[in-house]
């Protein structure tokens, strides 16, 4: 890399100006829900892509996530169906939620926030991530990696996903806050990335935007 693509904020390297893809095989999102009041489950969407748009200045940067509700998993296959159900995604009426930053706000490159709306449910509401900043590296194959990790809680049921029952010792069978949580590798854009040149398999780019994860 150039000197001239290097840029330093606060000792930290920070990527280079461009479109960056989100890697769907080194990029989850994962959420916590509290079961019956005394446990949390967690599941996963394995269907995630999107793209990191990093600005010449850092606080014109955005990114946007589309995640495939039917990608869900849980640990249980009950579960993962009930939840692709009217009762909860409905993933035939929704089948995709995303997310659109449309502010960046903070000072350091390392820890900020991203503001921005999330869709969930056909229903679009103001969320705001925070988001750490783990660095950038060279893969084997030359491409240039940056790694983010970003968390919210929303209120499930301010997305119409409203579905519970009482318990009888009081309290319901899923809580309304669920805590979001992404972990995101990313790989910068150029004419090699875009043209599909690199060869498949691990650590290897992504398809270009637009593509399936």
């Amino acid at each position: 890399m150039s000197q001239t693509e290097v840029r330093t904020i606060e000792g930290i390297e920070i990527p280079e100006p461009g479109d960056w893809q989100l890697d769907p095989v080194h990029t989850t999102v994962e959420f916590i829900a509290r079961h019956l009041m005394v446990s949390k489950v967690r599941g996963k969407f394995h269907g995630v892509e999107g793209n990191i748009h990093i600005s010449e200045d850092p606080l014109g940067s955005w990114a946007e996530v589309t995640i495939d509700p039917a990608s869900v998993q849980s640990g249980d296959e009950k579960r993962d169906e009930h939840l692709r159900s009217p009762d909860f995604f409905d993933v035939e009426r929704y089948p995709e939620i995303k997310f659109r930053s449309n502010r960046v706000e903070g000072s350091s490159p390392g820890r900020f926030l991203l503001e921005g709306e999330l869709t969930v449910h056909g229903v679009t509401r103001p969320v705001t991530l925070d988001v750490e900043y783990h660095g950038w590296t060279r893969d084997p194959w030359g491409g240039r990696r940056a790694g983010f990790s970003a968390t919210t809680e929303v209120d499930r049921e301010d997305f119409g996903l409203t579905w519970n029952i009482a318990l009888e010792t009081g309290g319901v069978v899923v809580g309304k806050k669920v805590r979001l949580e992404f972990e995101i590798e990313a790989v910068k854009q150029d004419r090699t990335t875009r043209d599909g040149a690199s060869s498949g398999g691990y650590g290897a780019a992504p398809p270009a935007p637009g593509g399936r994860a």
